[in-house]
């Protein structure tokens, strides 16, 4: 079944012509400081790949590769390999802006992404990238991204999974707003739309996140880009690619 599964956060499962990836898995009830408002997903099985969009803890979390297995096949920005390699993981491959990469039944490209490239406080670094995949169907994975009028570059695809939210009392530069995020669909010109990085994950002491921020995306969304499929999910939420075809 082609399908997309969100898990919470920036993790996304993308099945899709044969081909299952999925996206910054950060599959634990906690990761540095930040606390899942739920229950962690349920464990994640038969995974072709893995595409990880930048080296922030929230995004790649070691923990959460290794339930996926040391020999999975995980894609990381360029200066993220070693950090992997040191820890055992055999089958890494680090791309940048422009790459293309076959995994399975799909391709991949490699696009830019605006946001910060530190592994705070005082880790590695390594520019974020976003990923289109291509194959029946198209799917872009912005990972963390500010709006950038390149965007325009990578439509028109048929999903598109955008952050609309973070995780602190403040959305600091890097991060699309609920609106910013309504306006990048201009741009990117998809079919569907799925929002994602909300009220998954919050600080100590911090009350739950809501699902605020998909409600104003999905007013936004339908004021500036009345066009495009607005779906909201919940975690564990999913989505049928068939009845879209690309092209």
């Amino acid at each position: 079944m082609n399908e997309l599964v969100w898990l919470g956060h920036a993790t996304v499962v993308v099945e899709l012509d044969g081909t299952r990836v999925i996206t910054d898995p950060v599959l634990r009830r906690r990761v540095a400081h930040l606390r899942r408002a739920g229950a962690a997903p349920a464990p994640v099985e038969d995974v072709d790949a893995v595409l990880v969009s930048h080296a922030h803890y929230d995004h790649l979390d070691v923990a959460s590769l290794r339930r996926l297995g040391q020999g999975s096949r995980v894609v990381v920005p360029d200066g993220a390999g070693r950090l992997l390699r040191r820890r055992g993981f055999t089958d890494v491959l680090e791309v940048e802006v422009g790459d293309t990469v076959d995994l399975g039944s799909l391709h991949v490209e490699v696009v830019p992404a605006e946001h910060d490239a530190q592994r705070r406080p005082f880790g590695l670094r390594a520019e974020p990238v976003g990923y289109v995949v291509r194959g029946s169907q198209s799917v872009y994975f912005a990972g963390d991204t500010d709006f950038f009028d390149g965007m325009r570059e990578l439509g028109p695809v048929d999903w598109a999974l955008l952050p609309v939210a973070g995780w602190g009392r403040t959305l600091p530069a890097g991060h699309l707003s609920p609106r910013r995020a309504a306006e990048a669909l201009a741009l990117l010109r998809p079919r569907v739309a799925v929002p994602i990085h909300w009220g998954t994950f919050r600080e100590p002491f911090v009350r739950p996140g809501t699902d605020e921020p998909a409600r104003e995306f999905a007013a936004a969304a339908a004021e500036l880009a009345p066009d495009v499929d607005v779906r909201v999910l919940e975690p564990g939420g999913r989505c049928t690619l068939e009845f879209i075809r690309s092209g």
